[in-house]
């Protein structure tokens, strides 16, 4: 899971200043790199740029690191100085292609690259360099741009043609990655493999086959190939993130409560052997709201600390937002996500899910219309937000706010026709506009004629895909009498109160037992001039459920009472 980009402009002497805690080593550097161990790694960096200033290997790799945290602005400020400090050599000018790739400007970073080749082409790590900063693997997720798999492979190539020997790992591994990507498993196994031939210490490749495996949801396999990485280095922290991150989708996102607990243990593990900056934490947090650990998230969100006008606070009062809402917290939750949607002034990064949850605090609030609009943007973006416009229209609906209820079932019908919940969508579309045109009828006012037809359609269709919905039965039999002809009733409602009594098993007789009193009633007035032993056993039925059902009492007595005896004729005079 990645973070949202960032970009900070810091002062170059800034950059440049660094602790001598670290050993003064690049290959150090750049295994802190590998491990994820940013913070480390720049301060190495840092130190070594104070301590070699003319070494342009020591720039490149620190800009590295700021890009994959994100802050592209500073990356570019330590490449340029890098150009500067050792102007033959060329990684700093890829380094700037790759910064130029990470704000989707592909023209400005060929320029850099040609550049870079120009001053070095019979090198293979130009190509090699290039290739990856065309895959820009480690962009936040959310960035537009694409990783150039074309470019990135034809660099590549040309990288391993000039290693002739194959000694160098790196190269597979880059080969690896640019399928990996592409979800292309199969291609990219094969250079994962090789560079374990050539570099047996080497942890990436293979927690990259773990994750290969997770991602083919081959969780057993996957499990294994990372605990061998684990077992190999018990220190490496990619390889637990890479557990955990399996064991999180094979819980099915914390559904499974056992395993849902080892991922987190392991993303926990993974924290403490890499920086716990900022970056991290987000990327936990967000890690947390997937595994359904909102107790956690809201404490890890609510301790973040974000410097004033760092972009990153915004993603932190989205997940306060989420967090606060998931723990019944909604005042707290309205206030986080009101502050999220007045800092977040891109509105190509808001989220379904912010929509989702500042609607959902607002519903809590009262606030019924500014809720409705959200959580229906919430659904244009993510049809599986449907979910929450269903839940709005029963909250509504026991509001007794009937016509609202009906629109936003309405909504979830469309967003989500045939999805989870969307039986019920239908039934209670149905039900809405039943009470919404009782209400009106029983005021004396008009009732929306067009809406009930509406209502009857969905029903029509809910009986169509599940015709053992008994429910849909009896609503229907509801609305058919509520449009019949008063003077002269077709009885339309009729056949549909007989599907939902045959329908109700003898288990759910007291659950249905209102309903269905209801619905004898009704047959049994129908029937009571044309067959009357079926309307005496409807309202026997009917009274048996209901002993206190005045109304059925009173037709029974009136059907089994003797016919009065005829007056008898007078006799003449």
């Amino acid at each position: 899971m990645k973070i949202l980009k960032k970009a900070i402009t810091l002062n170059v002497g800034l950059v440049l200043m660094g602790s001598a805690v670290f050993a003064q080593d690049l290959n150090d550097a750049k295994k802190a790199i590998d491990a994820e161990q940013y913070q480390k790694a720049s301060s190495m960096l840092k130190s070594l740029v104070s301590s070699k200033a003319s070494d342009g290997d020591n720039y490149y790799n620190l800009g590295l690191v700021y890009l994959k945290t994100g802050y592209i602005d500073s990356a570019r400020a330590v490449f340029t100085k890098g150009i500067t400090a050792d102007p033959k050599n060329n990684l700093n000018l890829i380094g700037l292609g790759e910064a130029d790739m990470l704000s989707n400007n592909p023209t400005s970073a060929k320029t850099n690259f040609d550049k870079a080749v120009e001053l070095d082409k019979k090198n293979y790590k130009t190509y090699l360099y290039i290739g990856k900063a065309y895959l820009a693997q480690d962009k936040p997720s959310d960035d537009v741009s694409k990783p150039d798999f074309a470019n990135a492979l034809a660099n590549i190539t040309k990288a391993d043609e000039l290693d002739s020997k194959d000694k160098d790992a790196e190269v597979f591994l880059a080969q690896g990655d640019a399928y990996a990507l592409q979800k292309k498993n199969s291609e990219a196994l094969g250079p994962y493999m090789r560079v374990g031939d050539i570099d047996p210490n080497n942890r990436r490749a293979k927690t990259q086959i773990g994750k290969m495996y997770k991602e083919s949801r081959a969780f057993p396999e996957g499990e294994k190939e990372l605990q061998d990485v684990i077992a190999a280095d018990a220190n490496y922290g990619p390889a637990y993130r890479e557990l955990g991150e399996l064991y999180l989708q094979w819980s099915s996102f914390g559904t499974d409560k056992e395993k849902a607990a080892k991922a987190i243990e392991n993303y926990k593990k993974y924290m403490d052997l890499t920086d716990k900056s900022l970056e991290s934490q987000l990327r936990f947090a967000q890690f947390l709201f997937y595994a359904k650990d909102f107790k956690t998230l809201e404490q890890v969100a609510t301790a973040l600390q974000v410097p004033a006008n760092d972009p990153k606070g915004i993603v932190v009062s989205r997940l306060k937002g989420w967090a606060a809402y998931e723990n019944k917290n909604y005042p707290q939750a309205l206030t986080y996500m009101t502050e999220f949607f007045a800092k977040e002034k891109d509105k190509s990064k808001i989220l379904g899910n912010d929509y989702l949850y500042l609607g959902k605090s607002q519903l809590q609030a009262g606030q019924d219309s500014l809720a409705v609009m959200n959580i229906i943007e919430a659904a244009k973006i993510d049809s599986t937000n449907a979910d929450a416009l269903a839940e709005a229209g029963l909250s509504l609906m026991k509001a007794k706010k009937y016509g609202k209820s009906a629109e936003l079932f309405q909504m979830a019908i469309k967003y989500n026709p045939n999805g989870k919940g969307s039986l019920t969508n239908y039934y209670y579309l149905g039900q809405t506009r039943f009470y919404e045109a009782y209400i009106a009828q029983k005021e004396k006012k008009p009732f929306n004629t067009a809406a009930l037809v509406e209502a009857d359609s969905a029903l029509s269709h809910l009986a169509k895909v599940s015709p053992e919905f008994a429910l849909g039965y009896f609503v229907r039999g509801r609305i058919a009498n509520l449009v019949d002809d008063k003077a002269n009733p077709k009885g339309t409602g009729i056949p549909y109160f007989e599907k939902y009594v045959s329908l109700v098993k003898p288990e759910e007789v007291a659950a249905n037992k209102t309903n269905l009193s209801e619905s004898y009633n009704n047959i049994g007035a129908w029937y009571s001039d044309k067959d009357k032993a079926k309307a005496i056993d409807a309202f026997t039925k009917s009274l048996a459920l209901d002993p206190a059902d005045t109304y059925a009492a009173a037709r029974l007595k009136e059907l089994q009472s003797p016919a009065p005896a005829a007056k008898a004729k007078g006799k003449g005079k």
